[in-house]
């Protein structure tokens, strides 16, 4: 089984290294790892050449993450189709094995798992763990999502449902989510492990301001589904992930 994963970059260099890595020590033995650039003026590309085992580079002007992601699977030739971020690492060499695992049954059309959070400059420091849980068809209703970066999808999904939505912004991939597990019902298998660490720092959480506007991009991820929240959805949303600083390991 072929796993294509994609890494959007723009001026990545200060941590591109660490993830080029984590992809390298894969104990899976097909890999296709595509770099989908934005036109990078510091030693990102530098990076990028320095690692044989990446299949394809793109380097050119974007329109942000989720139109470079977009590229990426429009480039992708494997089964199976994640993302890794270009300042996220896999938690250890065999989680891409471990994701085939899961895709050896038909049936599976979805995976995702675990995430810790940690310390930018000391990925051991972990300060919340991102602790997903089973989904069933009522899970976003009442708040829930899966991480993205933990999130694999088989490439016949994306050409059945479509790839990002660009006028979503920091909420596209929650969509794209919501799109294929709640509208589409694409079925899913949980993988109870941390397969992913993220250093802090997203966008959406890094304000007041940006968390509102992340709400309202939530809020038209429901609408552009022809789907009905809950009045305390998107309420629920942010709060579910205070329970994630009591779990540090």
């Amino acid at each position: 089984m072929k796993i294509s994963l994609i890494t959007a970059t723009f001026n990545s260099a200060a941590t591109l290294r660490d993830t080029l890595q984590s992809v390298q020590q894969q104990d899976h033995p097909d890999i296709e790892h595509l770099i989908i650039d934005g036109g990078s003026e510091d030693e990102t590309l530098q990076i990028v050449s320095s690692f044989a085992h990446i299949s394809k580079v793109v380097s050119e002007k974007d329109n942000g993450i989720y139109d470079a992601m977009n590229k990426g699977i429009a480039l992708a030739t494997g089964d199976v189709i994640g993302m890794l971020n270009s300042d996220d690492v896999y938690a250890r060499p065999n989680v891409l094995s471990t994701v085939a695992k899961a895709f050896e049954n038909p049936a599976t059309q979805c995976s995702y798992a675990n995430l810790q959070f940690v310390q930018r400059d000391d990925l051991n420091t972990v300060f919340r763990t991102w602790q997903a849980g089973p989904y069933n068809r009522r899970s976003f209703y009442f708040g829930w999502m899966p991480p993205h970066p933990t999130f694999f999808v088989r490439r016949e999904v994306y050409n059945k449902v479509g790839l990002f939505n660009l006028q979503l912004g920091s909420a596209a991939d929650y969509e794209l989510m919501l799109r294929i597990l709640l509208k589409h019902e694409f079925p899913a298998v949980y993988i109870n492990e941390v397969i992913t660490k993220m250093r802090m720092g997203g966008v959406s959480t890094a304000s007041l301001k940006n968390r509102l506007k992340a709400n309202q991009g939530d809020r038209l991820a429901w609408k552009v589904n022809d789907l009905e929240p809950y009045f305390f959805t998107l309420y629920l949303k942010p709060l579910r992930k205070l329970g994630q600083f009591l779990k540090r390991g």
